[in-house]
């Protein structure tokens, strides 16, 4: 294989096995991160939880409040039977004091429902907070891998980049620069290999990156001239085969 096109195969590999390891360690780095967001939204549920049992705890006491204040109003009324001077006096308070306490039953009802309602929120609460326990020891665990694995493919990274920056001082500058921008928009596979298919001409050409029909004319020069070719679709730099062209030849 030409001298440009081999050093751009042999960029194009440590490329590859850069990409590898960034994808690794940005998957490493996920998976505490979705960790961390699940924790967020189950102490969002707790805390939603706590606030409602509070606000109905606050409700239920407003009710036992405001049954007091009738209790003691309808003791007043009470007394006040005792000095009334006609039947219809009397007649009138005790409807009052019916009316009241008819009115008290409910509200008393109404304060046991909402206490028992608050109970269930606690209970649900509690269950919630076991939750936000149980995530952050996993939190630990995911920590404790994860860093060891960040640790591990960092050093992987960094040993990648210096055989990247070795392995593109073998390549032309305006080479380089375009394999970087095409291995920076295919996450590292910026060439591809083209396909021959058919074993007798006119073979049919397929780039192996895209496999969208190539025109002969790529396979035709790079098999005498050391240049960039291109796929007219991916935009991908086009290689051939070395072992496939000496099978071919024979």
């Amino acid at each position: 294989m030409a001298k440009m096109l081999d050093a751009l195969l042999q960029l194009q590999s440590v490329e590859r096995q850069l990409a590898h390891v960034r994808g690794r360690l940005k998957s490493r780095q996920n998976a505490v991160a979705a960790q961390q967001h699940r924790i967020d939204q189950l102490q969002e549920e707790h805390k939603a939880l706590l606030e409602r049992a509070t606000n109905r705890r606050m409700s239920a006491d407003r009710h036992e409040l405001d049954l007091k204040t009738r209790e003691q109003q309808v003791l007043r009324l009470r007394g006040t039977l005792n000095t009334v001077k006609t039947n219809k006096e009397y007649s009138a308070i005790l409807t009052q004091i019916n009316t009241l306490k008819a009115d008290n039953a409910k509200i008393e009802e109404e304060a046991l429902r909402i206490i028992q309602e608050v109970e269930a929120i606690k209970a649900t609460a509690g269950e919630a907070k076991a939750k936000v326990e149980a995530e952050e020891q996993r939190m630990q665990e995911i920590q404790k891998t994860s860093s060891e694995e960040v640790a591990r493919l960092t050093k992987m990274l960094e040993d990648l980049t210096v055989r990247r920056a070795e392995a593109a001082k073998a390549v032309p500058t305006d080479a380089l620069a375009y394999f970087d921008r095409i291995a920076e928009q295919y996450e590292g596979e910026a060439m591809a290999v083209i396909e021959i298919h058919g074993k007798k001409p006119p073979h049919d050409y397929i780039c192996g990156g895209c496999y969208m029909g190539l025109n002969a004319e790529h396979a035709n020069a790079l098999r005498v001239r050391d240049e960039i070719r291109t796929c007219d679709n991916c935009k991908r730099i086009l290689y051939l085969e070395p072992e496939a062209e000496k099978a071919r030849s024979r």
